[in-house]
């Protein structure tokens, strides 16, 4: 099959033994609870990816990063929906270091890719409806110049696998005014809890349970201050830049696989089949053109708005061409395996990641009214 031709490539480029392994077990079984889909990616040295290659990592460009997460949404969505939330920690992180100049990021992104570690992502991007700056937690400063923080995220992507916990916490100080900063937790910090969670079917190996901190104590190296307050700084700004890119390409990835099983059944017309096709690489295309604006460089006060627009017009895109691929592929396709209909019901839950198309409407229709978009 073609469709993904190049995509394929790219993952081969950079993690060769990855497709392979995922290949040679069956979709339902990837996505059950433990199916080791998450370890293979550990193992074949994904963790890396993203991070810069003087830093030990293969230093993939945004461009790359989509294309690869569109494969890996097409093998096992989980993975893809999950390590989604590992790269878009990391890459958070790489600007940070990009326009704060920070030492320490340097030194964990080193550690992260010489140990294949993996970071679950404490953001409020796994809640619909919420700002995408919500803090999850909150932080209070010890003598000693640490943090103690308390809150929980829910769902947490990775909370089985991940080495460290990334968040949002609000910083409160007496008789100074809260500040938001962005930490690092070590998987294993005492009064770090993970809780069950997730009670859907679909995307269960995504290990989406809750974590709880509880009195978890982090060294003052491990909570950063953003450049502003009231709005989205130069750093978060490309890290949810690159989540959009990231999530949505994940469930391209997701149709992608229900569109190839339609296509290699032969079913319906060519003009039929033409139209997925036009669909889905139509959507592509356009994620492709801002991951080239990223790594260009555009200027992100633009770029965040264009790549929220592009998600939602893609968001459209990959309704449009599951529900048809699962029309063409029939009944009997339906009733005689669980893939087509976990697929369909899989390929909805972009819908689900914030910022949600309503929730960034009014924001969004300010922006195209001349305004700046300063959070959605």
């Amino acid at each position: 099959m073609s469709l993904l031709k190049i995509e394929r490539a790219t993952l081969t480029r950079y993690l060769p033994e990855l497709a392979p392994r995922l290949g040679a077990t069956p979709l339902m079984t990837l996505e059950e609870p433990g199916s080791g889909a998450i370890q293979a990616f550990r193992e074949c040295h994904g963790p890396g990816l993203l991070i810069p290659r003087e830093l030990g990592g293969l230093g993939a460009t945004a461009l790359d990063a989509v294309r690869i997460h569109r494969v890996l949404g097409s093998l096992s969505p989980s993975m893809a929906v999950a390590t989604t939330m590992h790269d878009f920690t990391v890459v958070t992180l790489v600007e940070f270091g990009i326009f704060g100049g920070d030492e320490g990021c340097a030194a964990l992104l080193q550690a992260v890719a010489d140990n294949d570690m993996l970071m679950a992502s404490g953001f409020a991007e796994g809640r619909s409806g919420t700002n995408i700056l919500a803090a999850t937690m909150e932080a209070r400063q010890t003598e000693d110049g640490g943090y103690v923080l308390a809150g929980s995220k829910k769902p947490c992507s990775l909370s089985r696998s991940m080495d460290l916990l990334s968040g949002s916490a609000i910083l409160r100080c007496e008789g100074a005014p809260p500040r938001r900063a962005i930490v690092l937790v070590p998987a294993d910090t005492p009064g770090l809890e993970r809780r069950p969670f997730w009670g859907s079917s679909v995307l269960t190996a995504a290990e989406s349970e809750e974590v709880v901190l509880d009195g978890v104590v982090i060294p003052g190296d491990l909570l950063f201050f953003p450049d502003k307050e009231d709005e989205l700084d130069a750093v978060e700004v490309a890290g949810y830049v690159w989540f959009q890119l990231l999530v949505t390409a994940s469930y391209v990835g997701v149709a992608t696989a229900l569109v190839e099983r339609a296509l290699a059944s032969g079913k319906g017309g060519a003009s039929e089949r033409e139209r997925l096709a036009i669909e889905i690489e139509g959507a592509m295309s356009a994620l492709e053109g801002v991951a080239r604006a990223l790594d260009a460089r555009e200027p992100s006060e633009d770029l965040l708005p264009r790549a929220l627009l592009v998600r939602y017009s893609v968001q459209r895109s990959i309704e449009r061409a599951a529900m048809e691929a699962a029309e063409l592929l029939g009944g009997m396709a339906f009733i005689s395996s669980p893939e087509v209909a976990y697929l369909l019901a899989a390929s909805r839950a972009l819908a689900f990641h914030p910022p949600s198309r309503l929730g960034s409407a009014e924001p969004l229709s300010r922006y195209l009214a001349g305004e700046r978009l300063v959070a959605v």
